[in-house]
């Protein structure tokens, strides 16, 4: 039994039993063949792509950052500084004034959009700020 090429039709007969190569003035007039480089034998570990290089705990999350970091937006932004309101009482508000036409979204022209916009914003930052500060301390990145 011989190995024969395999055809599919619908692509007028192409065999794909060969790698396509490539000629190319760059390199002398040669053929190249093409490759993934990612499948190095060095790289493939247990059938998977592992990285050498990148840490597989990047993120380094810790839950201590999310706990003071939630604390650390919503104590500032449940200061009534507008208009006598807070920025998480204008938010949580505005939630409940949309909830009370549910099936319908929020119009586009609606302060929903402002006020979830605006209080996410500051969580996020707020989030990272502490990501920054609490792995810097414990990493003793300031003492430098």
């Amino acid at each position: 039994m011989a190995a024969a090429t395999s055809t599919v039709s619908g692509l007028a007969g192409a065999a794909l039993a060969r790698r396509p190569a490539f000629s190319t003035s760059f390199t002398s007039g040669g053929r190249v063949s093409a490759r993934n480089p990612l499948m190095t034998r060095n790289l493939e570990r247990n059938g998977r792509i592992t990285c050498m290089t990148f840490p597989r705990d990047w993120l380094r999350r810790d839950l201590n950052v999310i706990g003071f970091g939630l604390i650390g937006w919503l104590a500032p932004s449940s200061i009534p500084l507008i208009n006598g309101n807070s920025l998480t009482g204008l938010f949580f508000s505005s939630i409940g004034e949309e909830l009370a036409h549910f099936p319908s979204p929020p119009a586009l022209q609606s302060q929903f959009w402002l006020w979830l916009v605006t209080w996410h914003l500051g969580l996020f930052i707020a989030l990272t700020f502490g990501q920054i500060g609490f792995k810097g301390r414990t990493e003793d990145y300031f003492q430098k």
